[in-house]
Formats: C-alpha cells, sequence, structure tokens
C-alpha cells in the first residue's frame, strides 16, 4: 500500500556544523511557528539561502493549538470581510491539494432550533460557496429534523427545526508545520529548533543579522543575512522594541494576544464524522464541536491575554463557558470528569495603534507585514489556512523595500508537501500511521514497526521522529510528532518513560522527562472556581 521513500535526516550534530559555518544568508527567519516555516519554504523555493532558527521545537506555541480547522472563516463572512474570507477559500483549497495526508475536507452541520435559523444561515452559507466558487469542496444543504439527527446523532432533539450542511476542511497543524520544515529543508533551507535568537545585529542602522544560542550545548553563533524576518507570532513586539532601542526609534506594541482554550473529551459525545457548529452561543462568541484523531474537540474561547507563557493556563470561566454551552446542545453533556486533554493557545492579534485591545473579538484576523527603518522585516496575525499568502506577501515586501533581488521561482501552491498522498482515512479517525502519507514506508522499515506503545505510537515512530523529524524531547514526540499530549494526556503521561528511553538511546542527550510529566498534569487540570 504504502511506497517506502528514504527521508532527509535531521541529524543535530550536522545541523549546528552548518550553523557554525561562517556564510552570508539572503533570508534569515526567526521564528518556526507556521508563518515563519512557510517564508522559510516560499523563500528557498524560491532560490534564496535560507536558515531559520526556533528558540523551542517546531510549532511549539500558537501553531500547534489551532481548532484544528483549514476553514474560510463563517464569521469573518457575518463581519462582512470579504476579502479576507476569499483568500482563505483559496488558500483551503491549495492547502487540501498539497497535504492531503495531513488536511481533509469536513462536514459542518449548524443545526436550527428557531424556525428563521436555517433560512438566514443558510443563505451567508450559500454566499460562502459562491465566493469559494471553483475551490468549493461541496455544496451548502439544508436538512430536516430527521436527516440532521442523522448527521449529528447526540445532537439535543428537543425543539430541533433541522439544520444546514456545509464544507470546509480540518488538518493536524503540528504535522503540517513539521512537513513545512522538512520540506523547506529538502529544498536547502537549513532549519534549527531549540536555538534561540538573542540579540539582533546593526550596522550603520540596519539589521544585518542576529546573534543565536543553541539552547542544548549554550554555544552562540554569529549569522549574517540580507534579510532578517521576525515571525514570532504573539511574540514579535520583543524584537520590534530591541530593534527600535538599538537604532534610536520608538516601536509601539502592535500585537493584542488573545487566548483560545480546547476541551477533549471521548468520540462518544459527538461519534459522527461531521463537525458541530453553533454559530452564536450565549454570549456571541462560535461554539465548535469537531471530530480530530477519534476525539472530539470542543472550544473555543476568545479571551483578551497580556501576558506571553508558552503554555498558558484557561481560566475557569472558560471552561464553564464551553462546558455550559456544549450541554445545550449536545442529549449526553460532558462534564469536568470526561475532559481528557484540556490546551490553550494565544493568538497574536493586530491591533490599531490607538487600540488597547480589550475586546480582541472585535479585532481583525487579517495578518500585517512591517519593515522597519532598520529593515527588520516582521509578519503577525493571520492564521494557520493563510500561512502560505502571508509567507508570499513578506517576500514581496522585502522585494519593495530592496532587501533581496525580485524572484519568482517553484510555486508554493502546486509544491506538495513531504509525505503528500492522498489517504482514505480521515483525520477524524484515530491517529496511526497514514498519517504519515507516503513515508509510512520508511517507518514501517524501522525497528520497532510492530511494537505498539498505545495510542497508535509504535517504537518505530519515535525513532523516525529522533532521526528525521527533529525530535529532541518526549515533549517533542508525544505533543507535536504524535498528538497525544493534546488527544489524551493521561495516556501521554503513561508512555513518556517508554519515549524518554527510545530518544535517550536515538540521540544520547537527558529527553526531559520530568518537565513533561508535569506538563501533562497542567493538560489535566482544571482550576478551581474563582
Amino acid at each position: 500500500m504504502f511506497e517506502p521513500v528514504l527521508p532527509a535526516p535531521t541529524r543535530r550534530k550536522d545541523l549546528l556544523s552548518r550553523l557554525a559555518e561562517p556564510r552570508h544568508y539572503d533570508v534569515a527567519v526567526i521564528g518556526g511557528g507556521a508563518t515563519g516555516l512557510g517564508v522559510a519554504l516560499d523563500a528557498a523555493a524560491r532560490g534564496f539561502s535560507v536558515v531559520l532558527v526556533e528558540s523551542h521545537d517546531f510549532a511549539k506555541g500558537t501553531s500547534s493549538r489551532a481548532t484544528k480547522l483549514v476553514h474560510g472563516g463563517v464569521r469573518y463572512l457575518a463581519q462582512g470581510n470579504i476579502s479576507l474570507v476569499r483568500e482563505a477559500l483559496h488558500e483551503r483549497s491549495t492547502l487540501l491539494a498539497i497535504a492531503p495526508h495531513l488536511a481533509q475536507p469536513l462536514p459542518f452541520v449548524m443545526p436550527s432550533y428557531k424556525f428563521w435559523e436555517s433560512p438566514f444561515y443558510g443563505v451567508g452559507l450559500k454566499l460562502y460557496d459562491a465566493l469559494a466558487g471553483k475551490d468549493g469542496l461541496g455544496d451548502t444543504e439544508f436538512l430536516n429534523r430527521a436527516d440532521t439527527l442523522a448527521r449529528l446523532p447526540t445532537l439535543q432533539p428537543q425543539g430541533l427545526k433541522g439544520g444546514v450542511k456545509y464544507w470546509d476542511g480540518q488538518f493536524d497543524d503540528a504535522r503540517l508545520a513539521l512537513a513545512l520544515a522538512r520540506t523547506a529543508a529538502r529544498h536547502g533551507a537549513l532549519l534549527v529548533n531549540y536555538c534561540a535568537a538573542t540579540r539582533l545585529i546593526h550596522e550603520d542602522g540596519k539589521v544585518t543579522g542576529l546573534w543565536v544560542k543553541d539552547r542544548e550545548t549554550g554555544h552562540t553563533h554569529e549569522l549574517h543575512a540580507s534579510c532578517v524576518v521576525n515571525a514570532t507570532g504573539v511574540w514579535v513586539d520583543r524584537l520590534r522594541l530591541q530593534d527600535g532601542q538599538a537604532t534610536g526609534r520608538d516601536a509601539k506594541p502592535m500585537v493584542a494576544p488573545s487566548q483560545g482554550v480546547h476541551i477533549v473529551v471521548d468520540r462518544e459525545f459527538l461519534p459522527t464524522d461531521h463537525a458541530l457548529l453553533i454559530p452564536k452561543t450565549a454570549d456571541g462568541r462560535v461554539l465548535f464541536a469537531v471530530p480530530w484523531l477519534g476525539k472530539t474537540i470542543l472550544g473555543t474561547t476568545d479571551t483578551p491575554r497580556r501576558d506571553l507563557a508558552r503554555e498558558p493556563l484557561p481560566f475557569r470561566e472558560e471552561i464553564d463557558f464551553i462546558l455550559r454551552e456544549s450541554a445545550r446542545y449536545l442529549s449526553r453533556a460532558p462534564g469536568l470528569a470526561d475532559i481528557r486533554s484540556l490546551w490553550v493557545g494565544l493568538r497574536p492579534l493586530v491591533k490599531p495603534a490607538d487600540d488597547d485591545a480589550e475586546r480582541t473579538k472585535s479585532l481583525s484576523r487579517e495578518h500585517t507585514v512591517l519593515v522597519s527603518k532598520s529593515g527588520l522585516v516582521t509578519v503577525t496575525g493571520g492564521k494557520w489556512t493563510t500561512y502560505r499568502a502571508m509567507a508570499g506577501d513578506v517576500l514581496e515586501k522585502c522585494f519593495a523595500a530592496g532587501l533581496l533581488p525580485a524572484r519568482t521561482g517553484l510555486a508554493t501552491d502546486h509544491l506538495r508537501l513531504v509525505g503528500a498522498q492522498g489517504s482514505s482515512v480521515p483525520i477524524s479517525s484515530p491517529p496511526g500511521l497514514h498519517l504519515y502519507g507516503s513515508e509510512a514506508g520508511a517507518v514501517q522499515a524501522m525497528r520497532g514497526a510492530d511494537q505498539e506503545l498505545g495510542g497508535g505510537l509504535s517504537e518505530a515512530m519515535v525513532r523516525f521522529a529522533a532521526r528525521y523529524e527533529y525530535a529532541r524531547t518526549v515533549e517533542d514526540v508525544l505533543a507535536r510528532r504524535s498528538r497525544l499530549l493534546f488527544l489524551d494526556a493521561a495516556l501521554a503521561r503513561t508512555l513518556a518513560p517508554a519515549v524518554a528511553a527510545l530518544l535517550q538511546q536515538e540521540n544520547g542527550i537527558d529527553a526531559q522527562l520530568p518537565s513533561f510529566l508535569t506538563l501533562c498534569d497542567q493538560y489535566l487540570t482544571v482550576p478551581a472556581p474563582v
């Protein structure tokens, strides 16, 4: 079924040897989330020399904590942001084509409990179809009561009038980020995780490079580049302020972080391959119930957050909100004891200069690219679905600012990512070998392929992660190469010692087991009521 392929190794000593070489790069990217990885791939595909450094692991922050939807943004349509929706719908289609093993169409059902809801929302979703045009995934359908319950069998039947079915997409965000990193590496980019940018280098008032520190050894390296891209998500202001201080210019913060909480419960609460969307909850927010990797994700919230923790904690009122609203629409409501994992992501929303951003729900989800007077290029905002468009805009700004010569190259809208192969197994199914796409044969050829640790994770998958997927720690494997921390934190905790032992064999370093066990506890802990 799967044809073995030869992956490119990611031996850290080789990566660090390349990093230590004295050379001048065309592009240096700071930040290994969706945006930074997208920029690295686009630049490398155009033939530029590229280096990317990430202070933690790829997709450690926001880019592994999405609601797992590849979407045009139904709620943005309601806000009248037609251009953002049209762009996102096109990018949705592109993403599903270049990574079919990790991104696939997903049907949604929007139930109606009032007589006006189906026609009202149905008209909007028909417009959604029209905006998608040739990029559409399927036609919007009006459902009667029986058809709605057939697709969402545990939906609250009392008062149900019918529903509307429409199409969007879903994906495995962390594994897609990894596919971007490895595809960029195939095109010559050097990408190094656990390597922090500590200071920008300025010469004659211009940014000419950066100092980086290997977090494993403490060694520092000096990198020089024609164009330095700050793609650090909610953390972009740290480098912007440093740039302003070094050049004597004022740089006001541009990001208003917003927190989104997600609760994972067993599939029995919504045993279907259809997602549930409630367009307007009691406080006006959207509620999703999404089937994903054998579980159901409930969320999300939109709460302003001033601190920028790497592992932000949920507020108890956010958890109560999600469970309370879920109980209104599910015939069997999950409770606190049913939570298998609880995780939080920070969104880098861009605020106007005179906005204190107390109401993040009203802020635009569009991205922003700024070039400072020193030449530092900063990109933030946006969403996962439009990462490729964001990368293109970054390079266009680099060309316009004279930081890089304008250059076309291999078009990323047709550049299939590492492992790209169609799959008959939906992403809503439990995790397994199918998520490796065309590389499944290479995984199966490794030692330990017949030794399953649990949750669809085998010894061979851990070894593959260490040798070919940049994995260094237990968290890298169980949070992002496998998604078990996000699916079942208790199971991840149980498997962690075995994963640590395998990583010790492969990498010969401490796999940071104690810190991961603490993280598992956090993903299982519900804060006490205030």
